[in-house]
């Protein structure tokens, strides 16, 4: 668990620094791109860099929930209680019991999968929102780019020599909406693979943990066999009478006091 938590991790870390030094690489064409509609680029690049701390933010979450369960699987006493997603888990193994019942083992693991997964909801939902903010930019562009070549047209004069001249003029509009169109859904599409990567190393890290407490307590847990089966139905069988024959001295009371 050690090595996959700290790999993720560093993936990660090593990710954003290329991507910082790629932009201040190729920072002239990336103003070149983003100043084609300064609005919209401007809210993908920020939801982008919004998506990106949320992503390490989580990722740092998970950092008292991975020592809780190293320091718990390495046989440590009086280990304080995880902050948040192990929590109920950590309540339920504070006693170390020797052995889990297998209902109780898929209790447990559900739950824990359950919060894992809404740990990340936000951060798919900004990955979805930076799909739909670059094709935003494709229809909006492309609504720019089909309204400025009806003007164009509407207001020509072809009878005028200045003909071309004034279509050469026109057509600044609609290149502009062209502009817009593929600018956005390009860096729709660079933001939510930056945001799907870094989402994907925090599923990884939070798989590791799952994982390694998965497979402790498995290792914990008691299942029945046959022949415990045998041994309880005997008694389960007896207990069944003496319930039954307890019930009807119980109506013969009732019947003698009536």
């Amino acid at each position: 668990m050690t090595n996959q938590f700290h790999r993720a991790l560093n993936r990660m870390a090593f990710f954003t620094a290329l991507l910082a030094a790629a932009l201040l690489l190729f920072y002239q064409p990336f103003l070149r791109v983003a100043s084609a509609n300064i609005i919209l680029n401007g809210i993908i690049i920020g939801t982008t860099l919004f998506g990106i701390g949320l992503c390490f933010i989580e990722m740092f979450r998970l950092m008292p929930e991975y020592r809780w369960a190293h320091a718990y699987f390495s046989g440590r006493r009086n280990i304080p209680l995880p902050p948040r997603l192990l929590r109920p888990v950590a309540i339920l193994l504070r006693s170390r019991p020797r052995r889990i019942m297998a209902s109780a083992l898929n209790g447990m693991l559900d739950m824990i999968q359950l919060r894992f997964d809404d740990a990340r909801e936000s951060v798919r939902y900004i990955t979805n929102t930076l799909i739909f903010l670059g094709l935003l930019g494709t229809f909006w562009g492309l609504i720019i780019t089909v309204g400025g070549f009806a003007d164009l047209i509407s207001n020509l004069n072809f009878n005028d020599e200045s003909v071309l001249q004034a279509m050469q003029a026109g057509l600044a509009g609609p290149l502009s909406g062209m502009a817009t169109a593929f600018t956005s859904s390009l860096m729709g599409l660079a933001g939510s693979l930056i945001i799907g990567f870094l989402g994907l190393q925090v599923q990884s890290a939070q798989n590791a943990i799952f994982r390694e407490l998965e497979d402790y307590l498995a290792s914990h847990t008691s299942v029945a066999n046959n022949d415990d089966m045998n041994e309880l139905l005997p008694k389960i069988s007896d207990t069944a009478t003496e319930l039954n024959n307890s019930v009807r001295a119980l109506n013969r009371t009732f019947n003698e006091m009536t």
